[in-house]
């Protein structure tokens, strides 16, 4: 497959180059275990050149008409286009996503590109009144310099580039490091798409590496103003602290447990659709996908039966095949730990409805309920393809078990009654939520991102241009200031 080898090097300051470490990260195809590449890991003095040459060519970006700079995006999305079965099957063969999932991740991709175009222009200043006579106060947005983006392995084209695009649209420079277990698909891929597209070299560098060789470098280095990252909560805290050491910006997406309500009036059967997607597409490897499967009491029967029922419907095995529906984790670790989280739930007293079987990396959709209160199973996020049910007594007790979590990313509520599941969800302490729909969304101009353990500040519309530029103050005396002294 060409992106694999054609790929597999660093992409600095407008060079394709090898790394100079002494290791090579080996990117595996989740399904069968083939080798799809080597590259040779960046150092600390690569992640420096990468940042200084972002840092060298920024101002010139910037300088760009920004009708100009939007063309960018514009031939990006015609890239992608161009390219989209092959991009397809590196989706699949890095990620083990089906072709459901890449169809969905490249639409996402080029909303993002899209709102990106839209970006170039919004950064718009404003003139604002003194109490000085002769004294006019502008106030301009300018970039904050360099944006330093961490993408995770799960939906890593579209979560790299719903960072990437924006500060490049807002004229910025841009270093990516992309997840080891997604170099290409999530890092220099996009270095690709963008090279193609006419952006200048050495706006965009990409850096794959891991902390066992950089350790903290990519954070605590002096030239990027905001850190952007999306990923797990654990290493979230770890780069805010480091941050702030630094007195960085950062934006952190992470991790989520996402309930979903089933209140006694909802439409079972539409509840059932919307559970069973939200819980598993993308093997549940989403952060916004239902953890929990709150139902009241008087439909639980009948909603575990359906929920049930169509959960050992859906394929599992290879995602090259269009009838998968579920394919592997992305790696054994990963499905070694949900495969200990389900043994200890079962051990402590939990009713597997359905026990799927572990291949591989392929983990066979499991449901479990009767759940023990102190589970890890109701408190962690799985990442993989398993539910838990939960029957509880009334509204009330819906929201109180909704709201017994350190996340608060996403959540769905079902209800016949549409204004009823607007007062419930407004009770759950959550960023994003949806009446009568899945938990799994996310659309270009509404604020994304989370409460609690989920994540600090918004990303999408608006929030883009608050995240990648800095208002700054001109004061402009048009007569004389009189001084006291």
């Amino acid at each position: 497959m060409p992106y694999f080898t054609d790929l597999a090097q660093q992409y600095i300051d407008g060079e394709w180059r090898s790394g100079s470490g002494s290791w090579d990260v080996i990117d595996l195809n989740p399904y069968n275990g083939d080798k799809l590449c080597s590259i040779t890991v960046a150092t600390v003095a690569e992640i420096d050149h990468a940042y200084r040459a972002a840092e060298r060519h920024q101002p010139g970006w910037t300088a760009v008409n920004p009708y100009t700079r939007r063309l960018v995006f514009e031939r990006a999305i015609r890239v992608i286009e161009d390219r989209e079965e092959e991009i397809t099957e590196a989706i699949i063969a890095e990620l083990g996503g089906t072709r459901l999932k890449a169809a969905f991740e490249l639409h996402l991709t080029k909303e993002a590109l899209r709102e990106a175009m839209a970006l170039a222009l919004r950064a718009d200043g404003r003139i604002l009144a003194s109490p000085v006579d002769g004294k006019e106060n502008r106030l301009y947005r300018e970039p904050v310099g360099v944006v330093g983006v961490i993408a995770p392995f799960n939906f890593p084209l579209f979560l790299a580039m719903k960072s990437v695009a924006p500060a490049l649209a807002l004229g910025n420079g841009v270093v990516l490091k992309p997840h080891e277990d997604a170099p290409i698909t999530g890092g220099t891929l996009l270095a690709r798409i963008f090279e193609e597209a006419g952006l200048p070299g050495g706006v965009l560098n990409v850096v794959v590496t891991d902390l066992a060789e950089i350790d903290d470098a990519f954070l605590e280095h002096p030239v990027p103003r905001v850190i952007s990252f999306t990923g797990s909560d654990r290493v979230g805290r770890h780069v805010a602290t480091v941050a702030a050491a630094h007195l960085k910006h950062v934006i952190l997406e992470l991790g989520g447990n996402s309930a979903f309500l089933v209140l006694d009036d909802a439409d079972v059967d539409y509840a059932v659709d919307a559970a069973v997607f939200s819980r598993y597409v993308h093997q549940g490897q989403v952060c916004m996908a239902a953890n929990r499967v709150i139902v009241d009491r008087s439909v639980a029967a009948e909603f575990t039966e359906k929920f049930v029922a169509k959960v050992r419907t859906l394929t599992v095995g290879d995602p090259g095949e269009p009838e998968t529906v579920v394919g592997p984790l992305i790696n054994a670790s990963h499905a070694d730990r949900l495969a200990a989280l389900v043994e200890q739930a079962v051990e402590g007293g939990a009713t597997a409805l359905v026990r799927g079987r572990v291949e591989g990396n392929l983990f066979h959709p499991t449901v479990l309920t009767d759940v023990p209160a102190d589970s890890p199973v109701l408190t962690e996020e799985m990442f993989g393809p398993v539910a838990v049910i939960i029957p509880v007594d009334g509204e009330e007790e819906a929201v109180r078990v909704a709201n017994d979590s350190r996340y608060g990313l996403s959540g769905a509520v079902h209800t016949a009654d549409l204004e009823r599941g607007v007062r419930v969800a407004r009770r759950i302490h959550t960023g994003m939520i949806h009446v009568n729909d899945g938990t799994v969304a996310d659309e270009p101009i509404v604020p994304f991102g989370g409460e609690k353990s989920s994540g600090l500040g918004r990303l999408n519309g608006d929030h883009f241009v608050q995240a990648f530029t800095v208002e700054k103050w001109v004061g402009v005396q048009h007569g004389r200031s009189d001084f006291p002294f």
